[in-house]
């Protein structure tokens, strides 16, 4: 009775050790983004240069970006409230969008093209 037991409790211990390797797993960053989110990602810089806030808005996405998750949560547990203001499924798509670790850096690159003067070349 007793390597019943041991079996049992070795194939339980199997499982958690596979639920916990990829319980922190993250989608790689080299996933190509919809097209509907890259054009997103372009309204939004366009947005933002028109207004003059390229280098507010670079410095501040520089700095926050290691929280870019924690952002996506807020925005999904603020979007019933928000939803007033905002299209509640652009909020959403944002949302999803800020889960991605590299979402970040491809806003910064594209409103860093889009600021650049028009005779600057890419170095």
């Amino acid at each position: 009775m007793r390597p019943l037991f041991k079996g049992i409790a070795v194939e339980k211990l199997a499982k958690v050790r596979a639920g916990l390797r990829h319980a922190f797993a993250v989608q790689p960053e080299n996933q190509p983004l919809s097209i509907d989110d890259v054009q997103l990602l372009e309204r939004i810089a366009e947005t933002i240069v028109k207004r003059g806030m390229a280098a507010p808005a670079t410095m501040f996405l520089e700095s926050m970006g290691p929280m870019n998750f924690l952002g996506s949560q807020a925005l999904h547990f603020m979007t019933p409230i928000i939803d007033c203001a905002f299209n509640v499924k652009e909020v959403e798509q944002v949302a999803r969008l800020l889960e991605r670790r590299d979402t970040v850096t491809r806003l910064i690159a594209i409103i860093e093209a889009k600021s650049a003067p028009k005779g600057a070349t890419a170095q």
